[in-house]
């Protein structure tokens, strides 16, 4: 986050009045107005495999990257796809599993794959350029959040933890299955109950880690949002796999990034490195006035998200922008 922050600062700024939410505003996407009740919303996303099964790992590379537009309340209706692929090393067919797995997840959005480009890359890379639709008027962002709102979460953390089990030999592949169907969810069930009750702001749960994107979402709307650790829904064996020290890097440098901003000292540090830790194609952290919040936990539950939990609540700014207690 530090260093692309700096890299970003440094770009002229843009001053199209139809950009409705650019770079400067470190949101889930780009959206840019074409007229009065249609606004495009636009992401990409791209990494190397996760898991062993490359149709798995393009089915969850796909959700990934379509779960930006789900963040921003909007609709994806094409994409386009980014493999960097070693064909000198690895036989064609393992592309083609890869590419049909994030077919079929952007089938499933209702969306269709436009095209897209492939390099000769030293390792196997993959994800979308994806461009949705929304009404300017329901755009969310993470720069929504109220002092008095709660907060849901709906899939519960635990896939990079579990992802980096599984490269270490740690845990059998069938041990995996649950973290491999949480993220190959798609978050579009998330976005229609956002929509259906009305909410305030909403990120998705990726890179930066539950910890990370509350931060980003207290920072965008000038509050101070409190976890309540416990009440954060985790994969099964996360938390014992987690105290063996198997993260992934990114828990550090997320911490490090939110420095003095982070309050959390009297929380078991294990826990604290989990909820900061790497999460792929991660649930939709959800910002709702309180009166609303039981409705939506309801709207959720009739999606089936695989998770409706109240995480915590917003408060007003403090010298922190997250506390988890």
């Amino acid at each position: 986050m530090g260093a692309l922050s700096q890299v970003l600062r440094s770009l002229p700024a843009v001053t199209d009045e139809n950009l409705l939410v650019g770079a400067d505003q470190f949101d889930d996407a780009g959206v840019y107005k074409l007229d009065s009740s249609t606004a495009l919303v636009q992401t990409l996303d791209f990494f190397p495999p996760l898991v062993d099964d490359p149709y798995d790992f393009g089915r969850i590379a796909a959700a990934n990257s379509l779960s930006d537009v789900y963040a921003m309340g909007g609709k994806p209706i094409t994409v386009l796809n980014i493999l960097g692929f070693p064909d000198d090393k690895l036989p064609l067919e393992l592309a083609g599993e890869i590419l049909r797995g994030g077919a079929e997840r952007v089938t499933a959005a209702g969306a269709v794959v436009a095209g897209g480009h492939s390099v000769r890359d030293s390792e196997i890379k993959f994800g979308l350029s994806v461009t949705g639709i929304v009404d300017p008027s329901r755009i969310y962002t993470n720069g929504g959040a109220k002092e008095g709102d709660v907060l849901v979460l709906s899939k519960p953390i635990g896939s990079g933890v579990l992802t980096s089990a599984a490269r270490a030999n740690k845990i059998e592949q069938d041990e995996l299955a649950e973290a491999i169907d949480v993220m190959i969810d798609l978050n579009a069930g998330a976005c229609e109950a956002c929509l259906g009750v009305g909410v305030n702001a909403v990120t998705d749960i990726t890179g930066f880690g539950l910890i990370g994107h509350a931060h980003e979402m207290a920072s965008a709307s000038g509050v101070t949002i409190e976890i309540d650790a416990r009440e954060v829904p985790l994969l099964e064996n996360t938390e014992a796999l987690a105290r063996k020290g198997l993260l992934t890097r990114a828990y550090k440098s997320n911490l490090e990034h939110i420095g003095d901003k982070f309050a959390g000292s009297d929380v078991d540090s294990t826990l604290i490195h989990v909820l900061a830790d790497a999460q792929t194609s991660g649930g939709l952290l959800i910002s709702v006035c309180s009166d609303k919040a039981d409705q939506l936990v309801t709207a959720l539950k009739n999606k089936q998200t695989r998770s409706a939990s109240i995480v915590g609540r917003v408060a007003s700014l403090s010298d922190h922008t997250i506390k988890v207690q």
